[in-house]
């Protein structure tokens, strides 16, 4: 049932079909820089985009942290506030170079081929992170990301329901059941390997772990036979021939038995209970409650602080929200991407033009019934409540 793929042969593919891609794309423009809607549609995979973006948003976040000094409160509300509208700005100004979008997308490659291959070590890279003491809400941002077997990991972080943070290996042992027992559910690797052979000639036995060779058994060397001299026939007259000496015992050499190889030993899995799940169709039924009225009874004032840091809230920062004049130029990187991914089924181009008929509405009651009749039935916007109230609370701001 689990196949052995090598993780090195993954990375070393990654890394030619990387070089391929970049050698296609820069080849008559060497100098040439990528933006976000380019990376977004560089490769015909979309996991492998959504994995560059990943990192990419990794990098950003990496960059604000780094933005700290002794001398300075960066913690003042209006420093976070002012901060949080530049890395907006910053984040729609992507600029890549071959020499730094190359590593990223080897990395994305290999990293699509694993979600595959290992749901399980996936699930703790791209998913946990470095979480020590996870949270649904955390999990469930990260889940923006996944393409490949979506449906399967939001089913599981449903079924952990409970705003506690979590015990991170208790999570992943938990899944490693969960997977086990849906693996007939997953995509098959040879679909996905299908697809990348088309960009890059490749076998999924090209990536199987290869077989230890054989020790061969050493042979004993055969004694070598001494035959025992024949005697001389008798002559009458002759004189009795004189003995010859007898030959020296020739010794054969010793046979030294091969070191025995120990067998691996097959350890029974434990017995154990798949974690519950939810019902599938009770995961996709309607509530039965309008979503117009359900987002308008639970719409709340959002932190600035979400677009920077999710996890942290800060009621100061909720109290200043400034007003904004577009939501096209308010909304972050950040939450363009979990809007296009989570609301618009992933196409770009329907997301653009929703935000841009948005900011011509000439008043929020407008707006939010755009969004809650004609933009929730169109996508059809069920369990969405999170990124859809998120959308409200910047048109909010813009009508402020």
């Amino acid at each position: 049932m689990k196949d052995k793929y090598s993780q090195a042969k993954r990375e070393q593919y990654g890394r030619r079909l990387a070089a391929h891609l970049c050698d296609q794309h820069f080849a008559t423009q060497p100098a040439a820089t990528l933006d976000g809607p380019a990376v977004l549609r560089f490769t015909p995979i979309r996991q492998v985009n959504l994995f560059v973006v990943q990192q990419l948003l990794a990098q950003w976040t990496g960059e604000m942290a780094r933005l700290r000094s002794p001398y300075f409160d960066f913690e003042d509300a209006d420093v976070r506030q002012a901060l949080t509208q530049f890395m907006n700005v910053l984040s729609r100004r992507i600029k890549v170079t071959r020499a730094a979008f190359e590593p990223l997308l080897a990395r994305a490659l290999s990293d699509t081929l694993g979600l595959a291959a290992d749901p399980a070590q996936a699930f703790e890279q791209k998913l946990l992170g470095n979480q020590p003491s996870p949270t649904v809400a955390q999990l469930r941002d990260s889940l923006r990301y996944i393409d490949i077997d979506k449906a399967l990991f939001q089913e599981f972080i449903d079924s952990l329901a409970t705003d506690s943070p979590l015990e991170r290996e208790q999570v992943l042992s938990r899944f490693r059941l969960y997977q086990e027992a849906n693996y007939k559910r997953r995509q098959p690797v040879e679909k996905l390997v299908e697809e990348f052979g088309k960009l890059l000639p490749l076998t999924e036995a090209e990536l199987r772990e290869s077989e230890p060779a054989a020790t061969p058994t050493p042979v004993a060397a055969p004694a070598p036979v001494v035959q025992a001299p024949v005697a001389a026939p008798e002559l009458a007259a002759a004189p009795a021939p004189e003995p010859e000496p007898a030959p020296a015992k020739v010794m054969a050499p010793p046979v030294f038995d091969p070191v025995p190889v120990a067998e691996p030993v097959q350890v029974a899995p434990a017995a154990s209970v798949a974690a519950p799940r939810r019902p599938l169709a009770e995961a996709t039924a309607p509530s039965g409650v309008p979503l117009h009225a359900k987002l308008k009874a639970e719409h709340t004032t959002t932190p600035l602080s979400e677009t920077l840091r999710p996890e942290r809230s800060n009621a100061m920062l909720a109290e200043k929200a400034p007003k904004v004049e577009s939501l096209r130029e308010a909304i972050s990187i950040n939450q363009r991407f979990s809007f296009i991914n989570e609301l618009f089924n992933g196409e770009n181009m329907e997301y653009h033009a929703a935000i841009q008929h948005l900011d011509t509405l000439p008043d929020p009651d407008t707006a939010k019934r755009y969004v809650s009749e004609d933009l929730a039935g169109k996508y059809g916007w069920v369990r969405k409540e999170e990124h859809v109230n998120k959308l409200l609370k910047l048109i909010d701001r813009k009508f402020a």
